[in-house]
């Protein structure tokens, strides 16, 4: 006989989204339970965010100590010997550090009272749900659910990944030994990080991306620092190809993948160790029962339809993070799972923000908040721009973040000064972030960027440079 439970927020998902809305449901004393499949900390934490920034941050040190151990030395240092790359120490390495914040994920949920139940939950109703565990199963039934099911990597069904030869980014980053050649199908901001990440420990990596351009999502003039280090590191990108297909070949060590792929109207062959495919994620909306919850979708039909305070249709029922629409950022899902918890308990929010951070880790790293020049224009606005190089900057030049040519561009109205947007291209850029959201949120104009003191040296003085320069006064560039 299952077990029967009551509770008054139950969360389906324990990813960036979940378990910030039950931590934050347990501190305001609401009786609340997480169903979690996997792990708590969901795919962000165990296998997408985290992993992925601890593998890029040890691919900077191995490239850092490669030119130490070259025979001039940089910075006038030098290491006697070759530099050695252990990719299963590596590995390792970066799961010490998810298991330390999974577990640490796990004392807070604890700490605040949240009941965690490792297990596949599937709805009969909107409210009542039957978890299979390992121990059997649980019938809950909840005043309140929150569903935080986050996404998947979307699959090619002419070339799935069996996560040996042909990998989603969940096997790229548990590698033990580090392939010579990857070819990665996809040149968005996951395809993009890894390849560079992997060209840094010494793969050949070459993108195959549909589109005419990589990194779509991000304008020309931003996405330029990053084409240019591609180019000179010896990155091949294809675009404007389309990936029809792959085979294994070859026995034993010598089996290799060849993947074929049609550019320009001609069928290419390239044969590869890892093919790594990186097209995009989808909502996880199939399987666990949401049929059955009277809960509508949005008009693509993909993901569920919420309001401002991520309700859903069905009543007592919200929805949060990649299954709610885009953008597919694990801070958007915390936001709106504190809030919804919340709301919950009875406080007064919305979800209003005006800007929600896109930052892409390669090298160099972007960081785009709030409005681009195109878009501005393209709601009417008229606009003045102001744009700072980085190499103008005493801090980015001793952290050797000047090197990918980079720069921080700030977008204003022209009539008011009020900030819309601002874009950063550059090693270390993405620390720079909460200053670019916070200007936006608190509604400022370029004045009180301007009138405020900036520390002597650091990278924020670029940011307040970059806002001089908009207001046709920068103090160091020209």
């Amino acid at each position: 006989m299952s077990e029967i439970r009551k509770c008054q927020v139950l969360i389906i998902g324990a990813g960036p989204g979940g378990y910030v809305a039950g931590i934050r449901a347990g501190q305001l004393g609401l009786d609340t339970i997480i169903v979690e499949k996997y792990k708590a900390g969901g795919v962000c934490l165990n296998v997408g965010c985290i992993p992925s920034k601890a593998i890029i941050h040890a691919a900077e040190r191995f490239e850092s100590l490669k030119k130490h151990s070259s025979e001039v030395g940089h910075m006038g240092l030098s290491v006697d010997g070759n530099a050695n790359l252990d990719m299963a120490g590596l590995t390792s390495w970066k799961d010490n550090i998810v298991n330390k914040l999974t577990k640490g994920v796990e004392s807070l949920l604890k700490g605040a009272g949240v009941e965690l139940v490792i297990g596949f939950a599937k709805f009969t109703d909107s409210k009542n749900c039957i978890v299979e565990t390992k121990n059997g199963l649980i019938n809950i039934e909840a005043e309140n659910v929150i569903i935080a099911t986050g996404s998947s990597h979307i699959d090619l069904p002419f070339m799935p990944c069996d996560e040996e030869f042909i990998l989603s980014s969940t096997g790229a980053l548990s590698l033990n030994k580090l392939p010579k050649s990857v070819a990665i199908v996809g040149g968005g901001y996951i395809g993009l990080e890894l390849g560079c990440a992997m060209t840094k420990l010494g793969s050949e990596v070459t993108v195959i991306e549909g589109l005419d351009t990589i990194l779509s999502i991000m304008d020309k003039e931003i996405r330029r620092p990053l084409e240019l280090w591609l180019k000179k590191n010896k990155v091949i990108i294809h675009t404007n190809a389309l990936a029809r297909g792959a085979e294994i070949k070859g026995k034993g060590a010598s089996r290799k993948v060849h993947i074929n792929f049609d550019k320009n109207g001609e069928n290419t062959s390239l044969k590869v160790d890892k093919v790594l495919v990186t097209v995009g994620r989808r909502p996880n909306s199939k399987g666990w029962g949401l049929e059955n919850m009277g809960v509508r979708m949005d008009a693509s039909g993909n993901f569920i339809r919420i309001d401002r305070q991520c309700r859903t249709s069905a009543p007592g029922v919200y929805a949060i993070g990649d299954v709610a629409g885009e953008p597919m950022l694990a801070h958007k899902a915390s936001a709106q799972g504190e809030m919804v918890a919340e709301i919950i308990a009875g406080k007064n929010r919305e979800f209003d923000k005006i800007a929600i951070p896109a930052i892409v880790f390669t090298e160099p790293e972007i960081v785009s908040v709030g409005l681009n020049p195109d878009e501005a224009k393209e709601r009417g606005e008229k606009i003045i721009v102001g744009k700072f190089p980085l190499a103008a900057n005493g801090r980015a030049l001793t952290l050797e973040a000047e090197k990918t040519g980079g720069f921080i561009r700030v977008i204003a109205r022209e009539s008011d000064h009020v900030i819309l947007g601002i874009q950063a291209v550059g090693s270390h850029v993405a620390e720079l972030s909460g200053e670019f959201v916070l200007a936006l949120e608190m509604g400022a104009l370029l004045e009180d960027i301007a009138d405020t003191v900036h520390a002597h040296p650091t990278m924020t003085e670029s940011f307040h440079e970059s806002v001089l320069k908009t207001l046709g006064h920068a103090i160091h560039s020209a």
